[in-house]
């Protein structure tokens, strides 16, 4: 007879969790930047290539395979790798800053409602429709900054855009794939998940830039300077291993309602660090759809909460 697991406290968070959840808002933030800095000496298939490769090594060597089939392992890495990270890279060598980015690829949380209403017959509570609509009514924002006149003039371009909304979309397709593996294998290590699956991104990214990387810049990487190796390794170990690893901790100790919140400061640090380490500006379009995207996501983390305490009164 196994033990009961260990209910999760109804505490707030202890400073020590505080720290690591303004850890991980920070290191995520930031982590546009370090892509954009990346993408100067890199195609985005090399830099996709790169980063999962020294992710997941040697951290495979350290840490179990999870026990989960292989199957769900080989989808994430593709969803969460090559689709996610695949579009994202190449939205920003298009024409997408990296303050703007890290907002729009927000909008996976209700990309995935719809996938979740879709494929696993999920209801959205009226918290979620009301964000649905203001991120509508935020992407409408960013689509009209292109029909403006001189609009689409700056950091971004309308097919950085559409790339954008893609990676969004792979990202909440890999959500999907984590919640059927769970249900396939309750009890998988979430760490294990996601440093075994760093190792599926590796072979297509190295095609896709064998196959689509002009000849002259299929070996250019070796020539890379240290500062894009630097953001390199940036992705792999702070953005990808410590942030998952701190947020999956803190997802274990805490209710999901309590941690998700502090997702909301990512978007804000990207954005203060693309103006303030990048010099990108924002049209006044775009900051309409960025308070409606931010506003959509405060009421799907923090609606339905509302919601009961006024039918309780």
């Amino acid at each position: 007879m196994t033990a009961a697991p260990a209910p999760i406290p109804a505490a707030g968070l202890s400073r020590t969790d505080l720290l690591a959840a303004l850890c991980v808002v920070v290191v995520w933030g930031l982590n546009f930047v370090a892509m954009k800095v990346g993408l100067r000496d890199f195609t985005p298939f090399q830099l996709g290539a790169a980063r999962y490769l020294v992710a997941a090594f040697p951290l495979v060597l350290l840490v179990r395979r999870p026990q989960v089939a292989w199957r769900w392992l080989l989808l994430y890495g593709l969803t969460q790798g090559v689709g996610q990270f695949g579009f994202l890279f190449c939205a920003m060598q298009v024409g997408m800053s990296a303050g703007l980015a890290s907002v729009l690829l927000q909008t996976q949380v209700f990309i995935t409602a719809v996938l979740s209403f879709v494929l696993l017959g999920e209801r959205a509570g009226r918290a979620l429709q009301l964000g649905l609509l203001l991120a509508c009514a935020g992407l409408l924002c960013f689509a009209l900054n292109y029909l403006a006149p001189g609009g689409g003039a700056g950091a971004t371009t309308f097919w950085g855009f559409v790339l954008n909304l893609c990676a969004a979309a792979m990202w909440a397709s890999s959500n999907i794939v984590i919640r059927k593996a769970r249900e396939h294998s309750p009890d998988m290590d979430p760490l294990g998940f996601v440093v075994w699956s760093c190792l599926v991104p590796v072979l297509p990214f190295a095609a896709l830039s064998w196959w689509q990387d002009p000849p002259e810049l299929r070996w250019h990487w070796l020539q890379a300077p240290l500062l894009a190796w630097a953001a390199v390794a940036y992705l792999a170990w702070m953005a990808s291993v410590l942030g998952y690893a701190l947020w999956t901790r803190l997802l274990q100790r805490h209710p999901a309602n309590r941690v998700a919140p502090f997702s909301l400061g990512v978007p804000v640090v990207g954005l203060s660090a693309g103006m303030l380490l990048l010099g990108e500006g924002i049209t006044p379009w775009q900051w309409g759809g960025i308070t409606l995207v931010v506003m959509a996501l405060a009421c799907v983390l923090g609606g339905d909460g509302l919601l009961k305490n006024r039918r309780l009164r």
